[in-house]
């Protein structure tokens, strides 16, 4: 009996979901006969053939979209990504939240899931693209400079706060996805786009005594399923 494990892939990692399997594939099947017609050696054929389908599971597993069984409560801000919590700071957000806001930076290695999700019921009210740069996602600062997605939302339970979720590319995602739209309404944890290939993605929210950081810098997190903050009030 022959047993097939069945991954779930995101439909946000179209194209490259087809097209890079196919070119590894096509690769693989290339070396094998090449292989056979004594053109290359076993040996070579062995080394290019693993090494092909390593980056065949690796470029799947990049693109999985697992299920996830999202906490219950109007008082908490979930993750919106999966990855390490780099840096919890509070800053200026003036455009959305105000002088000040608290920063929890979350870098997403090659190895992570890479779908975002809504980290509580909110409604979208404004959604800004940014170009820019590449730089390493893991420092804090990328997020001034590189190519970034900003999206602000209102929560839909009490406090109505205004929320920002940014989207940032590193040095090696080269394409954010946002499914979201202004006037959407999301649920805590539904998936709303994701990042390709190595990211960060940022939560911002008001920072004041009645709003709990529920984490610490080195943490590992899951999207819409660690908790982030607490409301108190």
């Amino acid at each position: 009996m022959i047993f097939v494990m069945r991954i779930p892939l995101t439909k946000y990692g179209l194209p490259q979901v087809i097209a890079f399997p196919a070119i590894i594939l096509v690769i693989m099947v290339t070396v094998y006969i090449a292989g056979t017609e004594a053109v290359m050696s076993p040996l070579t054929v062995s080394i290019v053939e693993v090494i092909m389908g390593t980056l065949l599971v690796w470029v799947l597993a990049f693109f999985r979209d697992p299920s996830r069984e999202i906490p219950e409560g109007g008082n908490i801000l979930v993750s919106p990504a999966d990855g390490w919590i780099t840096d919890i700071k509070v800053v200026e957000e003036n455009d959305v939240i105000g002088p000040k806001a608290l920063r929890i930076g979350i870098f997403l290695t090659i190895f992570d899931v890479h779908i975002n999700r809504a980290p509580c019921a909110v409604k979208i009210e404004k959604i800004t693209y940014k170009p820019g740069q590449y730089t390493n996602a893991m420092n804090p600062s990328s997020g001034r400079v590189n190519e970034s997605n900003d999206i602000a939302m209102t929560r839909l339970n009490e406090p109505k706060d205004t929320l920002l979720v940014r989207q940032i590319s590193g040095a090696i995602a080269r394409r954010i996805v946002c499914k979201a739209a202004v006037g959407d309404d999301f649920a805590c944890g539904q998936r709303f786009g994701m990042i390709k290939f190595g990211s960060r993605t940022e939560l911002y929210l008001p920072a004041r005594d009645s709003v709990k950081c529920n984490v610490k810098v080195g943490d590992k997190v899951k999207a819409g399923v660690t908790i982030l903050a607490k409301y108190t009030e």
